[in-house]
């Protein structure tokens, strides 16, 4: 194979990522809660643009896969929605994180 050719083509095979992190709303929650000790649905709506909906569906994924604990209490008479990335959310996150790392390192310029 020419250099020219090489200097076109894709790296080998792509590592497995994980789906669940990838997906690009997903993602966006646990970059938020990566950098936070904890937050609440309301700034995670804010933050992200999602709808409630959307947050609401994706939180339950995240949550369901051990990602995120989700800790629902009233204050003031009022629901209050906390989440908080747990610690193999914390290492999914970062596994992704180097994974996509490595693959934009091995495109060729």
């Amino acid at each position: 194979m020419s250099g020219a050719a090489r200097e076109g083509s894709i790296p080998g095979p792509l590592p497995e990522i994980d789906r669940l992190v990838h997906e690009p709303a997903r993602f966006t929650i646990m970059a938020h809660l990566y950098v936070v000790e904890k937050a609440d649905f309301t700034f995670l709506l804010n933050q992200t643009g999602l709808t409630r909906g959307n947050l609401s569906s994706h939180m339950s994924k995240l949550e369901e896969a051990g990602y995120i604990g989700v800790e629902k209490k009233f204050v003031a008479r009022k629901p209050l929605t906390v989440l908080k990335l747990s610690e193999m959310g914390r290492k999914a996150f970062l596994d992704y994180r180097q994974q996509m790392q490595q693959v934009l390192e091995e495109l060729p310029k």
